[in-house]
């Protein structure tokens, strides 16, 4: 993949990856993307589940404190996540950066989806107990 190429990048890990997009599973995955690549379009998550022994792993909300404290950028970024406290606090996080200068101010910040969620067959069964 060319470093320069602009893309979108879709952090999820259960969603089905849009037409378009790269997936990123992990919030270090989406770091690695942000940090060596341009991104047009963000679409973020927020609970990205849990490790093998029970415990939660980093969620989109960590991933957008790292984006404000490092300054790194998307041209778009849409929550796509179902949980409403996770959605606000990303939303307001990012507003907040923005309006303190932490974050690009013509970074364009959307509280809803960019395309419908969807599920396949064999990831709603992914983490079936």
């Amino acid at each position: 993949m060319d470093m320069n190429k602009m893309i979108n990048l879709y952090l999820d890990d259960l969603r089905d990856v849009p037409e378009g997009f790269v997936i990123a599973r992990t919030v270090e995955e989406a770091i690695y993307y942000l940090e060596n690549f341009n991104i047009n379009i963000l679409s973020l998550d927020h609970d990205l589940g849990e490790e093998e022994n029970g415990n939660l792993l980093p969620t989109g909300y960590d991933l957008v404190k790292y984006i404000c404290e490092n300054g790194l950028r998307a041209n778009k970024i849409y929550i796509h996540t179902d949980n409403p406290v996770g959605r606000e606090n990303m939303y307001q996080t990012l507003l907040a950066a923005q309006k303190r200068g932490f974050i690009d101010k013509d970074i364009r910040i959307y509280n809803y989806p960019y395309i419908k969620n969807k599920y396949s067959e064999k990831q709603k069964c992914r983490h079936v107990y």
